[in-house]
């Protein structure tokens, strides 16, 4: 069976693998050598045999093409209507073929799966509120990017991206020591404007294990610093792990459900070695849904729960505002027109949505809805990895028009977006439509408007 240099069905498991997949350009190469991948049908047909449950099975021959999921997808919207962007279309097309077929497709049509899957879905689940049956393409079109993988199928970045975290247990290239080195770092960067700033690492039996998105070490280490300001201020008991910080999964986006095992492994090991009472996870919903949602059951848990009480932070944001343990200047609220974006993994799926509104309670004077809002409310447009995904750029950026849409019709020039999925998709948003808005996380708005008490004010000289 023809298999390329980089396009192959071997995971990345070495850093020679992932260094050689990095060196290819935009994946020029990956995906000519896609174009010769052979199928395994056998092995494809087998893998289903076994995991393709009565769940699933059940969906594909109960939807009954009513078309009640139409409305409810964003990239439907999007086209124009397009009766090839209907959730029952798109995955009886390619999912429900694989199985009539049993396993019996060639290149192309394996290719043809590959960009339903990734550039026509964001997994996002709103499908499923709507069907009168329940059936949630969401969940199946995640399968479907398992399958997927398993034969090569993927596109170049979250090849990359699965390869990662087998090998950092994080998104990006990030060691134990760069994570320790940008805690330090940034403790030490903001100390003078918050005497006594600390970023404790390893703490045993700390109130609270935080744990991030690799992007900010990597990219925003600024966003580690404000959580530690917040932490500070609120006069918290907290801590991050030296290993198993990272709560993001790409493998989840991809399809290696082996290398997702891996991942939320490594946080749960932080859990049990540091033995905190609860875990706070920043503004990420994905990462929410890989380590809290989905986590124990790929980690094999039977109580379906973390091994400790985990939230995601506007769950802690709004205990702390509530409690008092964060005070805002009424003077220093928000004033002008502000909305909320709804991350479909911690609204739709865990259902945070008063949580968010409290917050909004505390510190906005005009806080207005999407609609529609909570969890009803569409995707941002790049959720499901698509936002990083440069060949499905130019549908990923049509698709961005139904947000776009519902954030001009609030009249809001503010959009809070505590989930970096959501807050890439509307800084891309306005960088293709100049809608002339702003969007911001929780923490530096927070900074902002938060009471310091005089003791952890800075001296005068």
């Amino acid at each position: 069976m023809a298999e390329g240099k980089l396009c192959n069905k071997k995971t990345v498991d070495k850093i020679e693998q992932l260094n050689e997949l990095l060196s290819d350009k935009s994946g020029k190469q990956y995906y000519e050598e896609m174009n010769y991948l052979d199928v395994d049908d056998k092995a494809l047909w087998a893998t289903m045999q076994k995991t393709l449950k009565s769940r699933l099975k059940t969906w594909l021959e109960i939807c009954s093409h009513c078309g009640l999921c139409a409305e409810s997808c964003f990239y439907y919207l999007a086209n124009d209507r397009d009766p090839k962007q209907v959730p029952s279309y798109k995955i009886q097309d390619t999912l429900g073929q694989l199985l009539k077929r049993k396993g019996k497709v060639d290149n192309e049509f394996m290719q043809y799966c590959m960009d339903t899957a990734f550039a026509k879905c964001t997994c996002c689940t709103r499908c499923g509120v709507y069907c009168p049956f329940g059936i949630d393409t969401g969940i199946m079109f995640s399968y479907l990017r398992g399958l997927l993988f398993s034969q090569g199928f993927t596109p170049w970045e979250m090849k990359i991206g699965s390869g990662m975290h087998r090998i950092f247990r994080a998104q990006m290239d990030v060691t134990t020591e760069d994570w320790t080195e940008t805690c330090e770092w940034m403790a030490e960067e903001y100390e003078d404007d918050w005497p006594g700033l600390k970023i404790p690492i390893d703490v045993q039996d700390a109130d609270i294990l935080y744990t991030v998105n690799a992007r900010e070490p990597k990219h925003y280490p600024e966003d580690l610093a404000e959580a530690a300001i917040l932490f500070h201020i609120a006069g918290e008991n907290w801590t991050v792990p030296s290993e198993g910080w990272e709560e993001t999964s790409l493998a989840m986006f991809a399809g290696d459900w082996a290398a997702c095992k891996m991942q939320v492994e490594s946080v749960y090991d932080a859990m049990k070695r540091l033995n905190p009472k609860r875990m706070v996870v920043t503004e990420c919903g994905h990462a929410y849904r890989a380590t809290v949602i989905e986590g124990p059951y790929w980690a094999g848990l039977k109580t379906g729960q973390t091994p400790i009480p985990s939230f995601h932070y506007v769950e802690w944001v709004a205990e702390a505002l509530r409690t008092g343990k964060l005070k805002i200047d009424p003077a220093k609220k928000i004033k002008e027109p502000v909305t909320y974006q709804d991350s479909c993994n911690y609204i739709r799926n865990a259902g945070l949505k008063d949580v968010a509104r409290e917050i909004m309670s505390y510190i906005a004077e005009d806080f207005r809805e999407m609609s529609p809002c909570k969890e009803h409310n569409f995707c941002c447009g790049g959720g499901g990895g698509l936002n990083g995904i440069g060949r499905y750029r130019p549908q990923r950026n049509v698709g961005l028009k139904v947000k776009r849409d519902q954030i001009l019709q609030t009249g809001a020039k503010l959009v809070i977006a505590p989930c970096h999925n959501c807050w890439d998709a509307i800084r891309d948003l306005e960088e293709v439509y100049d809608i002339g808005i702003r969007w911001s996380f929780l923490k530096p708005l927070l900074i902002s408007m938060v009471e310091v008490p005089e003791h952890l004010q800075p001296k005068d000289e």
